[in-house]
């Protein structure tokens, strides 16, 4: 799979594709389901399957802050689109220049003249160039003209809903982390190689390996159960702390995991680290010894949990169905009734 930034990286042994155009933030089942589509049209042309994706994310661009918390960083989003059948992802900008890129510019610079796109496959509300002056009408008009063919993506649900990454952050965010998953296709996870941070951890006995966080809103907040992939393939239970720090004046947020009975350096490690269960909110405390009280509560309770479902741990994952295997089973019976069917249909 090739990664290709901007557009002035693009070569003429890039056209000629399919292409699709989205943010594709989690990846999530709604978004392997256009994947798919688009790896058949590829096929059928004997074509590269192409996925164009903006850095920034347009609304991160216009609401900075106030845009919604992404679920996949850059770097594990090419991942995962690759892992679904992309051949190749074109990363565009999102700046000052591309927003003002009339919508027919934008056709011709990028799809035309960039890619040489044979088909493309976007949602019918799919809205684009300056002032989001194009529209899926106008893409029929300029592909008739210029050879290309045009088809809409196929609406895709579980449980009678459509998968979007709204729907996967609603479910994060009120702990129910098997439900996440079953949309995603995959175990919700949170991945980075361990860094030196102020190490406050080790001086109250409780020692956490520290990963980077992408800057901006955080799609998880507080205190949860967890469960640890480490780089040889060992699955640690732990405590996941994702915030402020607020008892010791963090100046950004951070994630810390505290992992059960670990005795080694992890420093520089690629950790996955896979949210299990909410235990509390972010807390200020009046004292360091009534923060050191509460964590100590915090791995009790994750102690108890993680024995409480010990007996699933075998790999039993019903009720979670279209999830990887690789979950592990004791995140299930944090869930709600299982999601039911899922259907792809095209809507007239």
């Amino acid at each position: 799979m090739e990664l290709i930034r901007g557009l002035h990286n693009l070569r003429p042994r890039h056209r000629g594709s399919v292409v699709t155009i989205g943010n594709f933030d989690g990846v999530h089942r709604g978004h392997q389901a256009i994947l798919d589509q688009l790896k058949t049209h590829a096929r059928a042309h004997d074509l590269p399957a192409v996925v164009v994706v903006f850095e920034p994310q347009p609304r991160e661009y216009f609401a900075c802050d106030q845009a919604p918390p992404r679920l996949t960083r850059l770097s594990d989003k090419v991942r995962l689109l690759g892992q679904h059948g992309a051949d190749r992802v074109l990363c565009l900008p999102f700046n000052r220049r591309l927003r003002e890129l009339s919508a027919r510019e934008f056709v011709d610079r990028v799809l035309i003249q960039g890619l040489g796109v044979r088909h493309l496959v976007v949602g019918d509300d799919f809205r684009f160039g300056c002032d989001r002056a194009g529209d899926f009408d106008l893409l029929r008009a300029m592909g008739e003209t210029n050879g290309f063919s045009v088809e809409h993506t196929r609406t895709f649900q579980i449980g009678g809903e459509r998968v979007s990454s709204s729907r996967v952050r609603t479910l994060l965010a009120s702990g129910n982390f098997a439900q996440a998953d079953v949309l995603l296709g995959r175990p919700f996870s949170l991945e980075g190689r361990v860094v030196k941070d102020r190490q406050l951890g080790r001086t109250i006995g409780v020692p956490t390996a520290n990963l980077p966080l992408v800057p901006g809103p955080l799609v998880l907040r507080g205190v949860l159960a967890a469960i640890t992939r480490l780089e040889d393939g060992r699955e640690v239970p732990g405590v996941l702390n994702i915030g402020w720090r607020p008892t010791v004046g963090a100046d950004r947020p951070v994630l810390e995991v505290h992992l059960f009975d670990i005795d080694e350096s992890l420093y520089g490690q690629r950790l996955v680290v896979m949210p299990c269960a909410r235990l509390r909110g972010e807390e200020t405390f009046a004292s360091i010894d009534e923060l050191k009280r509460r964590i100590h509560l915090d791995i009790d309770q994750a102690r108890s949990y993680f024995q409480q479902h010990a007996s699933d741990a075998s790999g039993d994952s019903s009720g979670a169905e279209g999830v990887d295997a690789s979950l592990p089973s004791c995140r299930y019976p944090m869930a709600s009734a299982p999601l039911a069917e899922e259907r792809s249909k095209h809507e007239q």
